[in-house]
């Protein structure tokens, strides 16, 4: 277990204050920061205690092994009701 490698899908949003990062796979796992990088750090350590938790429970610990994401944008005019700002 030691050599283990675990794989998850981290998301950080910019919200009223800073930003807010979650993981999707480990139910309850959210932080905040002031900074990207301080919501990274936050995340990092919140990820350590949620799994070292599991382990310690010996729950498995789920992970983003065949997730897949992207962004797409699309304009107004490919809606068939306009934005009201267009």
């Amino acid at each position: 277990m030691k050599n283990s490698i675990y794989t998850f899908r981290i998301m950080v949003e910019k919200d009223g204050k800073g930003y807010h990062g979650f993981v999707p796979a480990l139910k309850g796992v959210h932080t905040c920061g002031r900074t990207i990088e301080e919501t990274k750090k936050n995340l990092d350590e919140a990820i350590r205690c949620h799994v070292e938790g599991l382990l310690k429970d010996g729950e498995p610990v789920p992970q983003d092994l065949d997730s897949f994401e992207f962004v797409r944008s699309f304009t107004a005019d490919k809606f068939s009701l306009k934005s009201v700002h267009a």
